[in-house]
């Protein structure tokens, strides 16, 4: 953390170096949350390119009342409903396939046989399809505390609201997924 804060003053400073070291810390959270809350590749690392061009800009003003992952968090958030309200985009299919798939990391075990290999990979196509058809503010929710791990207070920052209301669209998300997923098919 001292490391990372040293890093974080050097590039207010101006250093690019250090700037970089940071993107190299935080670009891939910041693409896979770009990827799960766009689902396409290409308008993931448009984002990506787009928030720590933003976070490189706006180094001088940050305070550092949150830290620096719920502020790029934040950004990466802002700038996929930019771009979602910008081209009109409604719900595309979500991506869990990438190498930081929280959910996956979750259910995947080297030792598992071929048969739970395959309901692994059902199952994480149907997540997938369940999240694309959530509102884009109960996917933000799931994307950010389920797949990021982040904390509520976290989320509550990011999207400036508090953390009863976090909790409350947590719980509202995971029950219109699991509805989703049971109508579908899946599950109980």
């Amino acid at each position: 953390m001292q490391e990372e804060q040293a890093l974080l003053q050097r590039a207010k400073q101006g250093d690019q170096a250090a700037f970089g070291q940071l993107v190299a810390r935080y670009e891939k959270q910041v693409y896979h949350q770009a990827l799960r809350l766009l689902g396409q590749a290409e308008d993931a690392g448009d984002v990506t390119q787009e928030v720590f061009f933003k976070a490189w800009r706006g180094l001088p003003s940050f305070q550092g009342d949150s830290t620096l992952s719920t502020w790029l968090y934040r950004l990466t958030g802002n700038a996929a409903i930019d771009l979602l309200r910008r081209e009109g985009k409604r719900r595309g299919e979500v991506s869990l396939d990438d190498e930081a798939g929280g959910w996956d990391n979750r259910l995947a075990s080297p030792d598992d046989p071929p048969e739970r290999a395959l309901e692994r990979e059902d199952l994480k196509r149907a997540v997938a399809w369940g999240l694309s058809q959530l509102s884009l503010e109960h996917r933000q929710v799931l994307v950010l505390r389920e797949i990021n791990g982040a904390s509520y207070e976290q989320i509550g920052q990011v999207l400036d609201l508090p953390p009863g209301t976090v909790k409350s669209r947590v719980a509202r998300a995971r029950l219109a997924l699991a509805r989703l997923l049971r109508e579908a098919g899946y599950g109980p």
